[in-house]
C-alpha cells in the first residue's frame, strides 16, 4: 500500500493540502517503515478467512525481502484471473503482483503502479529472480511510477484491465472520487475492482484528518463507510459488494487518546463496471463449479455463497454482475420459475438481505470466533460457517 480523507462535507473532495499529504506518505512508506513489523496498528491484518491452497502456494513463492515490506490489510486476489490482466495500485514492493503473476500465467499480465520510488526499486530488483522462478520466458509483470489518481498520465490505457487490485492504498489518497473514476475508465466492461482498504466509523474530525502518524498508519484517510456507495454509483460501478471485514485495534496510547470514539475496520469490497442495459431481475443460477481454488463452493461475497449443482435465488444487481463479468462462463443463469437441472436437485431458492455494513459484519466475525473451540474436536471451528 503506498498511495482518503473527506476533504470537507462532500465525500471524496480533495483536501488543499494533497501534496503534503503525498510528500507524507512517500516518506513514511520509502524511509521510515523498513518492514510490517513497523506499523502501530493491526491495519494490516492477516485475510479474514482461510487462503485457498493455490494462493498460499503463490504467495510462499515471493523473494522473502519482497514479503517483508508487504503493507496491505488485506487478501486482494479474487477468483477466476488465468489470463486476464490485472492492475495493482500502489504495488509497493511487489508481492502481489508477484503472487497474481503465476495466477494469470504467461498469457496474462500484470501492472503495479507506485508514487514511492523506493519501494519500486525493490520491485523491479526481484523481477528476474521471480520469473526464472515461475519458469516463464518473458516477464509478465511491469511497474511504472506514479500516481493512482492519475492513472492515465502514468501511461494506463482506457478500457485495458480485466481486474484491477489496490490493498489497502486508496485510503491514503485525498481525492478518492477521482480514484474510482480513474479505475472505472482503464476497465473492461465487466471488469472488476477487487480492494482491501480501511473505513471508519463516523465522518473523522480534524485532529485525526491532520495526524502525519495517523495518514501512514492509513487511519486519518479512512473513508466513512457509508460514503463509498455514494463515490462507486457517482463513478457508475454497481453497487459495493462487501467481501470480509475485520476490527482495527491501535498499539498506541497516543494515537488511541487521539481516535477517542471513532472506530475503524479493513474491509474487502468488490466493485463491477457494467453495461447501463436497464434494470436486470431476480434470477435463480446454478454455479457450475470448476474455478481454480473454488471447485465445489465459491464464496463470491459475504452475501452469497454458491455450491456446485446448487439453485441460488439471487437479486438484480447480482445477476446483472454475474452475466456480464468474466464470471459469465461459469453459471447457468435462468428467470425465476424455470426448471433448472441439479446435479444432486438440491435447491437454496430463498430471497436474501445484502450485508453492506463492514462494522456489522467484522464484529458478527468475531462473535463467531469466540463461540467457537478450535482445540475440541468435532467443534463448530470444524465448519465453514466458523472457517
Amino acid at each position: 500500500m503506498t498511495t482518503g480523507v473527506r476533504g470537507g462535507a462532500k465525500p471524496g473532495v480533495a483536501a488543499p493540502r494533497d501534496a503534503e499529504i503525498r510528500e507524507s506518505v512517500q516518506t513514511y512508506y520509502g524511509q521510515v517503515l523498513k518492514k510490517s513489523a513497523d506499523l502501530q496498528t493491526n491495519a494490516c491484518v492477516t485475510a479474514a478467512r482461510p487462503v485457498p491452497k493455490h494462493i498460499r502456494e503463490a504467495l510462499q513463492n515471493v523473494h522473502e525481502e519482497v514479503a517483508l515490506r508487504y503493507y496491505g490489510c488485506g487478501l486482494v486476489i479474487p477468483e477466476h484471473l488465468e489470463n486476464c490482466w490485472i492492475l495493482d495500485l500502489g504495488s509497493g514492493s511487489g508481492r502481489d503482483c508477484y503472487a497474481l503473476s503465476q495466477l494469470v500465467g504467461e498469457k496474462g499480465h500484470i501492472t503495479g503502479i507506485d508514487m514511492t520510488k523506493d519501494q519500486l526499486e525493490m520491485a523491479k530488483k526481484y523481477l528476474d529472480y521471480h520469473m526464472q522462478k515461475f519458469g516463464f520466458q518473458a516477464p509478465n509483470v511491469t511497474f511504472i511510477h506514479g500516481c493512482i489518481e492519475k492513472l492515465g498520465e502514468a501511461g494506463v490505457k482506457n478500457e485495458s484491465y480485466d481486474v484491477v487490485i489496490s490493498n489497502c492504498v486508496i485510503n491514503l489518497v485525498p481525492d478518492k472520487q477521482h480514484v474510482l473514476q480513474e479505475v472505472y475508465q482503464v476497465l473492461k466492461c465487466g471488469g472488476e475492482l477487487y480492494f482491501s482498504d480501511v473505513y471508519a466509523s463516523l465522518e473523522l474530525p480534524e485532529e485525526i484528518r491532520t495526524h502525519k502518524v495517523l495518514w501512514g498508519e492509513c487511519l486519518g484517510g479512512a473513508l466513512y463507510w457509508k460514503d463509498l456507495a455514494i463515490l462507486a454509483q457517482k463513478s457508475g460501478f454497481c453497487p459495493p459488494r462487501l467481501v470480509t471485514a475485520n476490527l482495527i485495534t491501535i498499539q498506541n496510547k497516543e494515537l488511541e487518546r487521539v481516535i477517542g470514539d471513532c472506530r475503524f475496520v479493513s474491509a474487502t469490497f468488490r466493485l463491477f463496471k457494467c453495461p447501463k442495459t436497464g434494470p436486470s431481475k431476480r434470477c435463480q443460477v446454478i454455479y457450475n463449479g470448476g474455478i481454480t481454488g473454488h471447485e465445489k463452493v465459491l464464496i463470491f461475497d459475504a452475501s452469497f455463497t454458491f455450491k456446485e449443482g446448487e439453485i441460488v435465488e439471487v437479486d438484480e444487481e447480482t445477476a446483472a454482475i454475474l452475466k456480464n463479468s468474466r464470471f459469465a462462463q461459469d453459471f447457468l443463469i435462468r428467470p425465476i420459475g424455470e426448471k433448472l437441472p441439479t446435479s444432486g436437485g438440491c435447491s437454496a431458492l430463498e430471497s436474501k438481505d445484502i450485508i453492506t455494513d463492514p462494522f456489522k459484519l467484522a464484529e458478527d466475525s468475531d462473535n463467531m470466533k469466540s463461540r467457537c473451540a478450535p482445540d475440541v474436536a468435532g467443534g463448530c471451528c470444524g465448519t465453514k460457517k466458523c472457517c
